[in-house]
């Protein structure tokens, strides 16, 4: 008997909503069920699937259902702690695939920084409290501790369990770069972005020639800045823009729609 405690936010929704639940001997869940129980689309579980971040206890070969388990749910709960601490889905595949990846030290740390958000909604609970009689609450909104101690953790647990090839180019190639030009860096990927968002709009299908176009320019536009973008790795971030919430919604400030765009016009791509 296994009782599990699970801390996870709901799709879509960037209020954090915090609840537990309690289960014992979960075996066999089915896909629609393991999703309403973590709060995590099916579509997401699918992609989470196809990158090897979470694969299903069990699939079924004629009809191809997934089955999820008591070691499926401790690690989707591992997954949701990581990206509760705004880490990317390929930090966290990489983190947790590593062979050297310590649970325990991981958690500990992850509970610093858990305390340290606590810390700061109470601050600002206590602020609104006092500008509600008449007094300006000063350095309320600070939140360099917080941010300083997680992006330390972060390159911490990157450095001590990140191990894809992909990881270790990247950090050799922008090693170099300063703040100035990190910032042109991640503009000019932005400017890509946009342009996908202008051809949806003038009515390119993914399949178009000028989208096509489109996703040649952004794998030779990482492959330069960042890492050799290979068809497999372009797959995976495809199926991240729509998959992972924050990044569709960002991508989705060039204009509705886009990141569903990007991620079919480079589907077709890579086949």
């Amino acid at each position: 008997m296994v009782t599990l405690i699970f801390f996870f936010k709901k799709p879509l929704d960037h209020n954090v909503t915090l609840w537990f639940i309690m289960c014992s001997e979960v075996i066999g869940l089915h896909i629609k069920d393991f999703s309403e129980l973590t709060g995590v689309s099916i579509r997401t579980l699918h992609y989470y699937d196809e990158i090897g971040l979470l694969k299903p206890a069990s699939t079924d070969e004629q009809n191809g259902y997934r089955d999820y388990d008591e070691g499926s749910l401790e690690r989707m709960t591992e997954i949701l702690f990581f990206r509760e601490l705004d880490f990317p889905l390929k930090d966290i595949a990489e983190i947790l695939s590593s062979e050297s990846y310590d649970k325990k030290s991981a958690l500990g740390k992850q509970k610093e920084l858990l305390i340290l958000k606590k810390e700061r909604l109470e601050n600002l609970i206590c602020a609104i409290e006092k500008f509600e009689k008449g007094e300006i609450p000063m350095n309320t909104f600070n939140n360099n501790k917080y941010e300083d101690a997680r992006k330390k953790y972060e390159n911490e647990a990157k450095q001590r369990w990140g191990n894809t090839e992909a990881y270790k180019e990247s950090e050799r190639k922008t090693a170099g770069y300063s703040e100035e030009k990190m910032n042109d860096v991640n503009a000019g990927l932005n400017a890509v972005l946009a342009e996908f968002a202008e051809a949806l709009k003038n009515g390119a299908t993914p399949e178009s020639e000028s989208a096509q176009a489109l996703v040649k320019k952004l794998q030779a536009y990482i492959t330069e800045n960042f890492y050799t973008c290979t068809k497999e790795i372009l797959a995976g971030l495809g199926q991240m823009y729509v998959a992972d919430e924050r990044f569709k919604e960002n991508i989705d400030k060039n204009g509705n729609g886009t990141a569903e765009f990007i991620s079919s016009a480079i589907e077709i791509f890579c086949k």
